[in-house]
Formats: structure tokens, sequence, C-alpha cells
């Protein structure tokens, strides 16, 4: 509980001060990282989970699977420090459907419609958000 509550004030705490970013970016305990456009963003703690809300639809997140969170400028950064820019990646929808492997990171941002998806490398696996 005492978790759930402190990373409620911070939230609200980091909103306060993130009118110049575009992203909120959530890590897990494994490293992995997970992008959310800012833009009608809402995050909502039910019990076990964190519920982000946002333009482009909801996603729930375990809290105890929570590492950490920050506001970012680019939502692909967050990416480009855990996979290689330039590696095949496949590409799924939020429901788990393929949509092919894609040669670069900005091959997926040039292809895909404006939504959020499921990328893997093989070994390291994210949620990104295409505006």
């Amino acid at each position: 509980m005492k978790k759930t509550l402190l990373l409620f004030f911070v939230a609200c705490t980091m909103v306060a001060h993130a009118s110049t970013y575009n992203y909120l970016v959530f890590t897990n305990t494994a490293g992995a990282t997970t992008a959310f456009g800012v833009h009608n963003l809402t995050l909502t703690i039910n019990e076990t989970e964190l519920q982000i809300t946002n333009a482009d639809g909801t996603i729930n997140l375990i809290l105890t699977s929570l590492h950490s969170m920050q506001f970012s400028t680019d939502g692909t950064t967050a990416l480009e420090n855990v996979l290689n820019a330039d590696a095949p990646l496949q590409v799924f929808t939020i429901s788990g459907t393929s949509l092919g492997t894609y040669a670069s990171l900005l091959d997926v941002a040039q292809h895909l419609d404006a939504g959020t998806y499921v990328i893997s490398n093989g070994t390291i696996t994210q949620t990104i958000v295409v505006k």
C-alpha cells in the first residue's frame, strides 16, 4: 500500500512539472520500457495495477513490477538505449497479432499508423507509441 501511495504522489508531482515533455516512460523490474504520449494522459491506481489511458487507448501495468517512470521529450529515446536502432524488429499489435518484421526502429515508425505496438528484437520486448 505504501508503494502505491508513493507512486501516486510521485506521479502527481511529476505531472505538475511535465508540461515540456511529450512522453511518460515506465521501466519494469526486467528493464523493459513502455512509453505513453502525455496528451490526455490519465493514471489510475486499481489495487495492484496502474491503469494508463491516453488518446491511443488504455493499458494496465502491474504495480509490483514497476521499477521507475520518467518524462521524455522523445518516446523513442528510451527504446534506443535498449534496442539496437538498426536491428530487425518484429512488430505486434497490443492484442498479439503479428504485423511483420521491419529493418529498424525508423522503418517501424515510417510504416505504421498511429497507435500502440509491441516490438521485439528477439531478446528484448518493448511497447511503443507511434504518433
